[in-house]
């Protein structure tokens, strides 16, 4: 096996299933292929740049890369393309992974599916009628379908996390800087948007977090997560196990999934208890859209071009953020202060807290999001309830495959740790991985 033939490799398959799933949605063969040829004279040399020197990988497609525009779905950006890659994509080029192409998302990647009027709509490989998720959904349905096995993401409130689960993968979101930022698309939601691996594995996902992770100078949160990495597992970690958060619906076969999948990590050593959530997390409710409100009208301040291609409800949002009043930012500030001081308090009596992924397994795929879950009626981030306080925390979370529904559906739970207890949670997560009782599935495209 060479980086040629697993190239060659990875564009047939992109072109057998990509037409049925529109995951990758922008394509660099040429360069892709010579890259893989340079990659194998390393190898024939014995010199590979790193473990994923000749491995494929796709790329979000609201993350800089040089060679191909960066449209963040949206069709103003149709031909954006700025003069080099942010520095995830350089530290990936960097490793000599190679780079197939841009995966699909939503407009401004800020809702959980995947749909947009400029590359159309994402399908789960698992029911091409159901969504993946979002608003990494491209990156997830490309490995789910075997394109590529790894995908480069982002996670702002759970985009990386919930399209794992509902795709059957492993999806790390890491602290706040464990993964430099410089050089990308505007930030619409503070520092909560953070870049990590998608994968079929705990080990694969751990590679590409390797090659990611560090400081740079151009990010000063990257030096406070690298100073705050944490100490080696312990045995027993004391879990902490949240089936739902003030009593907000969870699909019934979810919750019985992530139930089992909680009692795994006794069988490997640890002492799990079952409880609510010990933390405030109310203020989230009217936070959440306020945030990405303002920072839409603050994108189209500074890109009134940008403004002329986005879709209505985009310019609603925005037009909502531009009536919100200095003093409620500050608000949402100090609340989010205070999450993080609370969190910071509540893991110096448990190391991991563990819940479900997703609330609701994946809905058709043109819709927004589920209006019910388990016969109630949610909002649009009723499905997202266990992720997004996480990235206003600034903690990382870890999403893993917990079985199926009796559909084949796949199921997520999800594992959050202390800033900067990345680690702590990936080898959780290979341990837990051993244990589990389900086999490595793939669905039939």
């Amino acid at each position: 096996m060479t980086p040629r033939a697993v190239a060659e490799a990875c564009l047939a398959r992109l072109d057998m299933v990509n037409p049925r799933i529109n995951a990758v949605i922008a394509r660099r063969d040429d360069v892709f292929l010579d890259e893989a040829d340079a990659a194998t004279e390393r190898y024939r040399a014995g010199k590979p740049l790193s473990v994923l020197d000749g491995v494929p990988v796709s790329v979000k497609d609201n993350l800089v890369t040089a060679d191909q525009a960066v449209t963040w779905g949206s069709p103003a950006l149709r031909a954006y393309r700025p003069a080099r890659d942010e520095v995830p994509v350089a530290r990936l080029r960097t490793a000599g992974a190679l780079i197939v192409g841009k995966t699909n998302l939503p407009e401004f990647a800020l809702e959980g599916y995947t749909d947009n009027r400029l590359f159309g709509v994402t399908s789960n490989p698992w029911n091409l009628a159901l969504t993946p998720g979002g608003s990494s959904g491209g990156a997830a349905a490309g490995i789910a379908a075997g394109i590529t096995p790894l995908a480069l993401a982002t996670d702002g409130g759970g985009s990386i996390r919930r399209p794992a689960s509902h795709c059957g993968l492993v999806g790390l979101k890491p602290s706040i800087g464990a993964v430099a930022r410089a050089g990308g698309l505007p930030s619409l939601l503070l520092d909560f948007e953070v870049v990590g691996p998608l994968a079929r594995t705990v080990a694969d996902a751990r590679a590409m977090f390797e090659i990611l992770r560090g400081p740079c100078a151009t990010d000063w949160r990257s030096f406070a997560a690298s100073g705050a990495r944490g100490a080696p597992m312990q045995r027993p970690l004391r879990i902490l196990y949240v089936p739902t958060i003030a009593g907000a619906p969870v699909d019934p076969e979810i919750a019985a999934s992530c139930t089992s999948a909680a009692k795994l990590f006794e069988s490997v050593g640890h002492v799990v208890d079952e409880g609510e959530m010990p933390l405030n997390l109310a203020f989230m409710t009217e936070t959440w859209p306020l945030i990405g409100q303002i920072g839409l009208a603050r994108l189209f301040e500074a890109h009134p071009e940008w403004r002329d291609g986005a879709a209505p409800k985009y310019l609603d949002m925005a037009e909502a953020g531009t009536k919100q009043a200095a003093p409620r930012l500050w608000q949402a500030l100090e609340d989010i202060e205070r999450l993080r001081s609370e969190c910071a308090a509540f893991f110096e009596t448990y190391h991991v807290l563990v819940t479900p992924a997703a609330a609701a397994l994946p809905w058709p795929a043109r819709e927004a999001y589920p209006p019910t879950i388990a016969g109630q009626t949610v909002g649009p981030r009723g499905h997202a309830v266990f992720t997004g306080w996480v990235n206003a925390a600034g903690l990382p979370g870890l999403a893993l495959p917990a079985g199926a529904s009796s559909t084949g559906l796949p199921i997520g739970i999800q594992l959050i740790g202390a800033y900067g207890a990345d680690d702590l949670l990936l080898n959780l997560g290979e341990a837990y991985e051993a244990a589990a009782p389900w086999a490595d599935r793939w669905p039939d495209l």
